[in-house]
């Protein structure tokens, strides 16, 4: 069972699950800044997120509505008492990016939703639409 006093803060070396969080995060933000590039945008140029010492600000900005994915992932873990970064649980969590996730009524990879929402975000700075495209949480 998921201990509720297991509390996450953004600290490298915070207590679990904060490992499993952070490990998870880092793969989503990779995914993301990768989508970036494949739709022709630069992932240091941020919206919101700004700190001298992030080359990647956009895909900060963008990679937060998929974050609740990794948390989901890390729940189970943590449920399933695999409370600590293993090899293991590397594996387990690296499984994220072919997660399916639901988006526009679709169900596809989280690779393939990166890179409509991405693609979205660049229609968007072309003035073609105001919306971005993200997945529905369940």
């Amino acid at each position: 069972m998921f201990d509720p006093a297991l509390k996450f803060i953004r600290d490298p070396a915070g207590p679990a699950p904060n490992d499993l969080l952070n490990y998870a995060y880092a793969i989503i933000r990779a995914c993301v800044a990768r989508s970036l590039v494949g739709s022709g945008l630069l992932p240091t140029l941020g919206i919101f997120h700004r700190n001298q010492y992030n080359a990647y600000y956009l895909a900060d900005d963008i990679m937060e509505p998929y974050r609740p994915l990794a948390d989901r992932l890390v729940v189970g873990l943590v449920q399933n008492e695999v409370p600590t970064l293993t090899p293991e649980t590397k594996k387990k969590i690296l499984q994220l990016p072919a997660l399916d996730v639901t988006m526009q009524g679709e169900t596809s990879p989280m690779m393939i939703a990166l890179q409509r929402t991405t693609a979205s975000l660049a229609r968007c700075f072309l003035g073609e639409t105001r919306k971005i495209v993200y997945p529905e949480l369940e």
